[in-house]
């Protein structure tokens, strides 16, 4: 068996797979915000729980937004502040008395959707993670590839490509302190935001996605920015990646016209491909990440599914 576990801000969930990528058994717990301590409890608990109810041992991967340094063997960058500094894959396997690997949760994503999702039989795959945050992963042959410094993916927190006026002369500061990040222009928030700032009114993404499509002028408007900015966003990672595919994942991914947006917009933006890059949703959802986790007791093998 193969454990994925998902540690978020708000709760723990835990996916066991079977061999052949099955489903077993998933739980989930509330994340504890009291202390890193006992995170690292809960996660044990949670791991042992499982295993006595399949009645199994099973080997664990972990999903963090963050990543372990390469320098320090602690945990950086993550959202989950309590997890910073820390040594979450030394201290959990010595909690659970077995080698624990962690990974960066869009990693995982790539590495889900690469083995067993929706981009099974494509080479070089790379996951955008698209919501609240701007983020992503590589696979090649369904194995990451993480980097150096681990920070490989994080296309989020370069500079927007050809800005226009408006945009290179009043860029958008962002929290990582520096302006005009592709996370400032092409995540959910920064849609909110612009079309606020456009319009007057503040709606969620679904709601402006509902009112360009009931015809209202700033809507469409903001929509039609906001295809452009991010084809030129991934125009950047198809001139130096060239990937075979492009999943999109988080809740910019529900935005059904952009596969459909996208494609002929990065052909075009791009340095002279031969033909669209293949842009496709997810296949696992949420459930991306968990089971990403899990795989990352599978990256050694031969991917799960084969080319259909």
């Amino acid at each position: 068996m193969r454990f994925g576990i998902d540690l978020g801000g708000t709760k723990i969930e835990i996916l066991a797979l079977g061999d052949r990528g099955e489903e077993l058994l998933r739980q989930r717990v509330a994340t504890p915000r009291d202390s890193y301590d006992n995170v690292v409890l809960a996660i044990r608990d949670l791991v042992y729980d499982v295993e006595t109810k399949l009645g199994g041992r099973g080997s664990v991967g972990i999903a963090i937004p963050g990543a372990i340094s390469r320098v320090t063997g602690l945990a950086k960058n993550a959202n989950s502040t309590r997890l910073i500094g820390h040594p979450l894959d030394k201290d959990l396997t010595q909690a659970l008395h077995r080698e624990v690997r962690v990974e960066n949760d869009a990693n995982c994503f790539v590495l889900s959707e690469a083995a067993d999702g929706a981009a099974v039989g494509h080479n070089v795959v790379f996951g955008v993670i698209a919501g609240t945050g701007v983020g992503g992963g590589l696979c090649v042959n369904a194995r990451l590839l993480p980097g150096a410094h681990g920070i490989a993916g994080e296309w989020g927190h370069t500079p927007l490509p050809a800005p226009r006026a408006k945009e290179f002369s009043d860029p958008p500061r962002c929290y990582c302190g520096r302006y005009g990040c592709i996370e400032t222009w092409c995540s959910g928030p920064a849609l909110v935001s612009h079309y606020e700032a456009r319009s007057g009114k503040r709606l969620s993404v679904p709601e402006i996605v509902a009112a360009a499509d009931a015809g209202e002028a700033a809507a469409k408007a903001e929509l039609e920015d906001f295809y452009d900015r991010f084809a030129r966003s991934l125009s950047l990672l198809v001139s130096i990646i060239d990937p075979d595919a492009i999943v999109l994942g988080g809740g910019l991914s529900n935005i059904d016209a952009l596969y459909a947006e996208l494609p002929p917009r990065v052909e075009r933006y791009a340095f002279t491909p031969e033909g669209p890059t293949a842009i496709i949703k997810n296949r696992h959802g949420d459930s991306s990440g968990v089971r990403g986790a899990a795989w990352l007791w599978r990256e050694e093998e031969v991917p799960l599914a084969l080319p259909k």
